[in-house]
């Protein structure tokens, strides 16, 4: 594919620093994304559901052959082993772009329980597991209070982990400090790091969807044409803290709702997770690839979306959250309820499997 003929965001991957993931592990949408020039894949609970939607009668057939399988395992159990059957099909199609670039790019991401996202150790022991998968699994932590502990504990063992659930400067920088502190302990007692590729999420469209609930639940009066830039102006404030600072760690940004959060990112050192309807849309458009990651935000937008809301003022600023108010931020619990609630939509579907024809033998 030749530079005339590229997408727009092959282009992205091929002739910045950006690069472009694909925001599921099913196994079509990653293929054209892989072709479209991604480099990685992440899931979460959502993503995983919507996967099984896509081909329920495939996967009722599985739980069932795995229940055989495996007669005692309940329906969380099957769940889990549902999403690693989906995460090392994913892992595998990425595993050649994972040999070719040192491990740097070709991750797959999988994330945690998000009903543990108090509990630091079960995440860890989930995340031992997740590691074992494929040597290219990246593990999905919340920035919550026990999810920032537990990536600095899961880095220090060596794996590679993906901060989720993290809408502002200030959770992407505790948790790059957090996987800094766990990285350098590791060295320090003489064990690789080399091949771990860890980075920091910032739920870009998450964080305007917030906005724009405060909008409707306060009342607020607002400049309609600034809340699409508030994720941006979040993203770009951690970027240059995180190129200030020489975080190990690469920002990467997911919850699209728009081209700015691919097209104002591109030239950064980044990750952009984006839904394969999204990508469709971009490399059928004729937006301009070009490095945008170093203009700024306009000050009068910033201004005014300080002015509307003290919640994007928590958000834009480094020091605007304490760990301790992570768990308590509106983003996060709107989107660890989200989370949770796709989650037992899994186990219901795993649950209605085991219920509904059960004759299905093993192959």
């Amino acid at each position: 594919m030749d530079t005339m003929t590229r997408s727009p965001l092959a282009r992205t991957v091929a002739e910045t620093a950006t690069d472009i993931w694909n925001d599921s592990c099913a196994v079509d949408e990653l293929e054209y994304a892989i072709a479209n020039g991604a480099t990685g894949a992440t899931a979460n609970p959502t993503i995983v559901h919507d996967v099984w939607k896509a081909d329920p009668g495939y996967w009722r057939d599985r739980v069932r052959i795995l229940a055989i399988e495996n007669p005692t395992a309940t329906e969380v159990d099957l769940a889990w082993a549902v999403v690693a059957e989906m995460s090392v099909r994913g892992a595998r199609l990425l595993k050649p772009i994972f040999a070719r670039e040192g491990g740097r790019k070709g991750r797959l991401s999988v994330q945690t329980d998000p009903t543990l996202f108090r509990d630091q150790r079960r995440m860890i022991e989930q995340a031992v597991g997740f590691d074992g998968l494929a040597p290219n699994v990246i593990v999905k932590f919340p920035a919550t209070v026990a999810g920032i502990a537990a990536m600095e504990e899961a880095s220090r063992r060596g794996i590679s982990v993906n901060a989720t659930v993290s809408f502002s400067v200030a959770q992407a920088v505790a948790a790059a400090e957090a996987v800094e502190r766990g990285i350098a302990a590791r060295a320090a007692a003489g064990e690789p790091t080399d091949a771990m590729g860890p980075v920091i999420t910032l739920m870009m469209g998450r964080v305007e969807d917030w906005l724009r609930v405060l909008t409707e639940r306060d009342g607020i009066v607002v400049d309609p044409a600034a809340l699409p830039w508030s994720g941006v102006a979040v993203f770009k404030r951690a970027y240059a803290i995180f190129r200030e600072r020489g975080f190990r760690a690469r920002l990467l940004g997911a919850a699209i709702r728009h081209h700015y959060h691919w097209s104002e990112l591109i030239g950064g050192d980044v990750v952009i997770t984006m839904p394969s309807s999204w990508q469709k849309r971009f490399n059928a458009s004729d937006i301009e690839v070009k490095s945008r990651i170093d203009d700024p935000v306009e000050p009068r937008v910033v201004a005014e979306l300080g002015r509307a809301f003290p919640d994007f003022v928590r958000a834009v600023e480094p020091d605007g959250l304490s760990v301790a108010e992570f768990d308590a931020f509106g983003p996060t619990v709107r989107t660890l309820r989200a989370f949770i609630a796709s989650y037992h939509d899994l186990l219901h579907a795993v649950a209605d499997a085991l219920l509904t024809n059960p004759d299905v033998k093993p192959k």
